[in-house]
């Protein structure tokens, strides 16, 4: 009995280490300028914006596979830009719960713009101006929020 309390301990509490860790990571901030403050990591990553950027936070990495998607959809390859574009949606799908509590409504317009960009590379006979126009205003949509327009 003495070693599985000898072991239970220890689980004990680098679950609860664990658990901490995740809690703090994934809370809101406390105040909007806290939420404001750049972190060392987008100061070194982004450029000086003059319009204030969406409450969502840094959305470059699901901008960098739209441009991805973009330029595949340029080069005429609406079959490689529709495998790609899976990335984003299930990077997007996959950041729901952290980002659209922040801003719902950004979230929502972001959510759109992302769908209408599958459905023009998922339909049954893909058009590439179709397709060209929609990833032109999932990036505008990008740029928009974070501040670049």
């Amino acid at each position: 009995m003495n070693h599985l309390y000898s072991f239970a301990r220890p689980v004990a509490a680098v679950s609860a280490s664990v658990i901490l860790t995740l809690v703090a990571g994934c809370s809101k901030p406390a105040d909007a300028n806290s939420a404001a403050a750049p972190t060392t990591t987008d100061l070194a990553t982004s450029a000086p914006q003059t319009k204030s950027a969406s409450k969502l936070g840094d959305l470059s990495a699901f901008s960098s596979i739209a441009k991805d998607v973009a330029t595949i959809v340029d080069k005429g390859d609406l079959l490689g830009a529709k495998a790609r574009i899976k990335d984003l949606e299930v990077a997007w799908d996959s950041a729901e719960a952290g980002l659209k509590p922040r801003a719902a409504d950004d979230w929502h317009v972001v959510d759109k713009a992302i769908d209408h960009a599958l459905s023009a590379l998922r339909a049954d006979t893909p058009i590439q101006s179709d397709c060209k126009n929609a990833m032109t205003e999932l990036l505008k949509t990008f740029d928009s929020l974070q501040g670049k327009i």
